[in-house]
């Protein structure tokens, strides 16, 4: 059985909501934790709301913001300046808003031709340079590992590595289900090639088309039910037997979710948490 009060709903499942109705939504649901995004919306974390506002709507609703998701291709050295702005201005919103940890997501490029060794020292380098800001702000980067083909860094085991090599303690690894499945990793590396207590959250999903693996895009990513291809209930079920305590944000990207109605939608989240937490 898992705490409900570690589940969190990640806005892309529902970003036509305004910041008030997805807070009011997740509520409703019965989730208190939320992830926010900074790719909806036009890139507008809160909406343009002030800070202060959305502390306001999350308090109101009883929720808590445990992300900003994501800092996009942030272990490429190319755009260091430009990434290094970025989160700057993302984690002064952390502090104006109480949100403890940013995503860090990897380049994701079919055209990125780095070497797999340059792609893990630029990987460090970045970590490197981005730890002070982290510390100093006291929000943590959860590194995303994505499984794709073309992604610069799809292993969960190797993201651990560069975090220790890194040298510094403000970085976790998220875990996310359908990248975990799609990438060279599998849940024998819990306890084994991967050390648990580094998983800053979990993010799950389910799939349930009838294509070959290699086919899965975001846009196949719905709640997990006990259809789901990927079996994500037993990936959340291997990490906890491994020790893994904290939270597990659902993040379905498909349509298929996003333009359910509101009753629909809460009825489909709901079944979706009852399985998890049975």
């Amino acid at each position: 059985m898992i705490d409900m009060r570690r589940f969190a709903l990640n806005r892309i499942a529902a970003p036509g909501y305004g910041l008030a109705d997805f807070f009011a939504l997740a509520k409703e649901i019965g989730f208190s934790k939320v992830e926010l995004r900074n790719d909806i919306r036009d890139g507008a974390i809160i909406d343009g709301l002030a800070p202060q506002e959305a502390v306001r709507l999350a308090n109101d609703n009883g929720i808590s913001i445990i992300t900003i998701n994501a800092l996009q291709k942030f272990n490429l050295a190319s755009v260091r300046e430009k990434d290094t702005a970025e989160l700057r201005e993302m984690l002064e919103l952390c502090a104006a808003i109480k949100c403890p940890a940013i995503v860090l997501c990897p380049n994701n490029d079919a055209k990125d031709a780095r070497s797999a060794e340059v792609r893990f020292a630029e990987t460090v380098d970045s970590l490197v340079a981005f730890g002070p800001l982290f510390q100093k702000a006291g929000v943590k980067g959860y590194v995303e590992p994505l499984g794709f083909g073309i992604s610069s860094l799809a292993s969960i085991v190797v993201a651990q590595k560069a975090i220790e090599k890194s040298g510094f303690g403000c970085y976790k690894v998220l875990i996310d289900t359908f990248h975990l499945f799609l990438g060279p990793d599998d849940t024998s590396a819990f306890g084994a090639g991967y050390d648990v207590a580094m998983t800053g959250l979990i993010h799950v999903s389910g799939v349930e088309d009838d294509i070959p693996a290699s086919q899965y895009l975001d846009c196949h990513r719905l709640m997990p039910g006990p259809k789901d291809a990927m079996h994500s209930k037993a990936i959340i079920e291997a990490a906890q037997k491994n020790g893994y305590k904290g939270d597990i944000s659902f993040e379905p990207f498909s349509d298929r979710v996003q333009n359910l109605s509101r009753k629909d939608l809460i009825a489909a989240a709901r079944a979706s948490l009852a399985y998890l937490a049975e």
